[in-house]
């Protein structure tokens, strides 16, 4: 028998014909769960013991009696029962692999001790690898970013008329009596009996007149305006709701987790697995110790309130887009809420230490039970929640898709870094578990295609490369003007202030080489690859040495460094000289024959490396 939080998990061999076989693995599992501490994972093992010993009991019949892991007989049977497994369930199913998981989990524990006997083959068999696959998990999604959005916004909702509720609640048992001296039917008066411990929930139930004799105020507060009661659920319906106005529900805690989960990153069993003894308020947060029970991890964490520096900003603009400018996300205030929402349920539940989520509860026999917080109860679940809330959500309503949501900010946040997303757990969990979400998938897209385009615009530029002014005639301000220069410009290029060597320049301050405003650090030798390089007749002797230039560039270097360095410009070159008539080329080289044209080159130009 195995005790999992407030319910009791057990297997009975009595009711097994091997009922010894069950009695041996029901043993291993009792040990193997009080010394691992797991919890929700312990049903697998019930559910597993009884399938085996179920298949046992039909395929041996009379002779199921003497089924033992000591004998080796019992291995055919264990082998068709593994093989069985995937028949009850959908193809890919993994619940088939964890069922034989878990027996053999056990025969191996049971095995591993001297004085406990296991039949050799069956221990091998128990070691060896399964005989059925794995099964597929398909894993959940992560909520939108307008489904978060909405969902936070309801939380903060609920949280607030929560809050009014109770207060109203206990301003009006402030103004009562006890029952036998006002009325049963007035809602103060019961009001006032339940806080101050006079009546009981079950007395509420029995005593109260029928809701045929209830006053319309009674009627509106069970039912609401205009709604109508059962008779028969009336007065449990009454009961339910006159608790509710004092103290907090299931439903109602749902709230604070979602808050708790947006506000802090973490996972739903760490939110609601501290006590008060684990919060320490400081004076601009609060520092939190939390537990992770699957990766047995014992962590205290600290959380800055709104103003502070070094709190990171995550939120969202009307349209979904993240938005880092928003307020920042107060996990103080959801803690110091909590703690005053469910001070009157912990008081009642001293037992209760190591959870601020508590509530009250009215079982159907009309008791009330003051205890913690069971969000998957049935009619209470998050799903329940969000409908009452009217959040819609696409994929099944788990409190785990919030998780990775957050997982989705912090990895934006971090620009894509794992190590800062993975900041709780291992990267390879995040890669494995978090990095699948169709967000970051999205995103990862819009980066892949932005990054594709920065550097296609950027070969455009390069292949736009300089402005050629081509005229049959003398080259004016008018002639500039009309190619898209500025009357000023057009001015200083006549002038010859532009005139950077192989090409005028329209603006050297401007150089995408160099910083804004500083003047351009690589003219002439980039010129013929800029987009600010405008070049006239005029610059024809300059081109024409500045091609003999990179020609004896061509000799002296690899192949593949020339192309790297210079590829680009000896194109730009070649389609400028080549829309160049063989009169003009003449001219220009007359004119470097004769001394008229010469090329300053830095330096540098004139050593290169080829590494």
């Amino acid at each position: 028998m195995v005790k999992l939080a407030r319910r009791l998990v057990a297997v009975d061999p009595a009711i097994y014909r091997c009922s010894r076989l069950a009695m041996e693995l029901a043993d291993e599992w009792t040990e193997y769960v009080a010394a691992t501490t797991i919890t929700e994972q312990a049903k697998v093992y019930e559910h597993a013991i009884d399938a085996l010993c179920r298949y046992v009991d039909m395929v041996l019949g009379p002779k199921s009696d003497r089924a033992s892991l000591a004998d080796s007989g019992l291995f055919d049977t264990l082998v068709k029962w593994e093989l069985s497994l995937p028949e009850d369930y959908p193809p890919g199913s993994t619940k088939p692999y964890l069922i034989a998981r878990s027996v053999r989990v056990l025969i191996i524990r049971r095995d591993d001790h001297r004085d406990r006997a296991v039949a050799a083959d069956l221990a091998r068999l128990a070691r060896g690898p399964a005989l059925i696959s794995s099964g597929e998990t398909t894993e959940r999604d992560e909520f939108t970013r307008p489904e978060k959005r909405a969902m936070v916004r309801a939380a903060w909702t609920s949280a607030h008329a929560t809050r009014k509720r109770l207060n109203d609640g206990w301003a009006r048992a402030a103004q009562g009596h006890h029952p036998q001296h006002g009325s049963w039917t007035s809602i103060s008066d019961l009001l006032w009996g339940l806080a101050h411990e006079e009546i009981t929930v079950e007395e509420v139930a029995r005593v109260v007149p029928p809701s045929r004799d209830w006053p319309l105020e009674l009627l509106e507060f069970v039912a609401g305006p205009g709604n109508s009661l059962h008779p028969q659920t009336a007065r449990s319906a009454l009961a339910r709701q006159l608790l509710a106005s004092l103290y907090p529900t299931t439903l109602d805690l749902h709230a604070f987790r979602v808050l708790l989960m947006d506000a802090t990153g973490h996972t739903s069993e760490e939110v609601t697995g501290f006590g008060e003894t684990n919060v320490e308020f400081l004076p601009k947060g609060v520092r939190l110790t939390l537990l992770k029970n699957r990766a047995q991890r014992l962590r205290h964490r600290a959380f800055r309130d709104q103003g502070s520096p070094h709190a990171p900003t995550s939120a969202e603009d009307a349209d979904g887009q993240l938005n880092l400018d928003w307020p920042r996300r107060e996990a103080s205030e959801v803690v110091r809420r909590l703690m005053d929402l469910t001070a009157r349920v912990r008081a009642k539940a001293p037992h209760v230490t190591d959870t601020l989520f508590v509530c009250a509860v009215v079982r159907p026999d009309h008791s009330t039970v003051f205890d913690r917080w069971t969000p998957n109860a049935s009619g209470t679940t998050f799903g329940s929640w969000l409908a009452a809330m009217n959040v819609k959500v696409k994929g099944a309503p788990h409190i785990g898709r919030l998780r990775k949501s957050g997982k989705v900010e912090k990895a934006i946040l971090s620009e894509g870094r794992i190590a800062a997303a993975a900041d709780d757990h291992t990267e390879e969990t995040f890669a494995g578990h978090y990095a699948q979400g169709t967000t970051l998938r999205i995103l990862s897209g819009r980066t892949i295609a932005t990054a594709q385009q920065h550097w296609f615009d950027k070969a455009l530029d390069r292949v736009d490369g300089p402005t050629v002014v081509t005229s049959g005639g003398d080259i004016d301000r008018e002639v500039l003007e009309d190619s898209g220069l500025s009357a000023q410009e057009a001015d200083d290029i006549i002038t010859g202030q532009l005139d950077m060597g192989v090409s005028h320049c329209k603006n050297p301050y401007q150089s995408p080489y160099s910083r804004p405003g500083e003047l351009c650090s690589v003219a002439p030798l980039r010129c013929l690859e800029c987009r600010n390089a405008w070049i006239l007749p005029s610059n024809l002797p300059q081109l024409l040495l500045f091609k003999a230039h990179l020609e004896r560039l061509r000799i002296l270097l690899v192949p593949l460094v020339f192309s790297r360095l210079w590829g680009q410009s000896w194109v730009n070159l070649e389609a400028v000289l080549d829309d160049r008539s063989p009169e003009e080329l003449a001219q220009a080289r007359k004119h470097i024959e004769a001394g008229q044209a010469s090329l300053d080159l830095p330096l540098a130009a004139h050593t290169e490396f080829d590494a």
